[in-house]
């Protein structure tokens, strides 16, 4: 299973199949991350390929790593594979 860890904590677990790899980022679906964990951020920004994404911080035991998971609402038609799905970086570990 390929986890995505922060502060101790798994926020997100998916078998390796259903992971979808971009640029080197981890994409896990929806539904094996752990929402209680998410807090919707106002930070937006624009790949020319993927289209708009959006962001959460993530937020553990009370302490809180700003836009730290992303996500692609629409993405555009190049980037279609990533649909539904969620990405993390800023110190939050992706591992198998």
């Amino acid at each position: 299973m390929t986890k995505a860890v922060w502060n101790q904590a798994v926020i997100a677990e998916a078998a390796q199949e259903d992971i979808v790899v971009v640029e080197g980022n981890r994409y896990f679906p929806a539904a094996a991350v752990n929402g209680a964990m998410l807090r919707p951020s106002a930070t937006h920004t624009t790949c020319p390929w993927k289209g708009v994404a959006s962001y959460y911080d993530v937020v553990v035991g009370g302490q809180v790593n700003k836009d730290a998971a992303w996500y692609y609402p629409e993405p555009k038609d190049a980037a279609k594979d990533i649909a539904g799905r969620v990405a993390f970086w800023r110190g939050v570990t992706v591992a198998d």
